[in-house]
This record gives C-alpha cells, sequence and structure tokens, in this order.
C-alpha cells in the first residue's frame, strides 16, 4: 500500500524498470482487492499498471536470491537497484558487480518515479 500511495501521489510513470514481489499470499491477494484510500476506488494494482510497474509477481524469493539468469527482477549486468529485500552484500541479487540500495517501499516508488534514490516526502 505505501507503494501505491507514492505512485498515486506522483502522477506519472516510472522511469525504470519496476518489479513487484509482495512478502505473502494474503498481500498479493491485497493487491488485487484492497482499494488504496484517496484513489477514487482504484487497487494497488491498478495503480502500479497506470505507473508503468511490471505486473505483481507472486510471493517468491525472486531477485533477492540472486537465483539462476532468468530469475525475476535479477540484475544481470553491474546495474543500480534500489530494493525493499532485507539483505545486501555483492552478487546478492545477481551480478557481483551489481549495486543494491536498500529502501522503504516508500523510498523504493519514490525512486522509481525519478530514476534516481529519491526521499519520498516530496510525493507524500
Amino acid at each position: 500500500m505505501a507503494a501505491a500511495k507514492v505512485f498515486l501521489a506522483g502522477g506519472n510513470t516510472v522511469k525504470v524498470p519496476t518489479f513487484l514481489v509482495p512478502a505473502t499470499q494474503k498481500v498479493w491477494m491485497d493487491i488485487y482487492t484492497l482499494e488504496v484510500p484517496g484513489s477514487g476506488g482504484k487497487t494497488c494494482s491498478k495503480i502500479f499498471e497506470e505507473a508503468g510497474c511490471d505486473p505483481p509477481a507472486s510471493p517468491s524469493c525472486a531477485a533477492c536470491m540472486g537465483g539462476p539468469r532468468d530469475t525475476y527482477g535479477r540484475l544481470n549486468e553491474p546495474k543500480v537497484c534500489v530494493s525493499t529485500t532485507n539483505r545486501n552484500f555483492p552478487g546478492r541479487m545477481g551480478h557481483i558487480e551489481g549495486q543494491v540500495y536498500l529502501a522503504s517501499p516508500y523510498t523504493a516508488a519514490a525512486s522509481a518515479l525519478t530514476g534516481f534514490v529519491t526521499d519520498p516526502r516530496k510525493f507524500l
């Protein structure tokens, strides 16, 4: 819900590829059913779609595990990533030279809208 609120307030589309992997099955279902306050009845999934995010994946370890090259959201090149995962060490999300910055959902969403690490308060 935090990221949806930032995307809603931002009013534009993301500037970088934005992957969404909910933590639990319940959160995944809530993304498609709960209305975001102040959105005029929109669900998180609708707001994410309008912002240009990839559709939310089912709950899994996904990119935070590194996994094979085809793992959803994995860094296969030395890129920069803002992530809401809970671990950060070289190679954790894929490429050993990838730069991973851990952030809150608010900061991750604001950063997706601007294309660089961004203080979310300007969107709240």
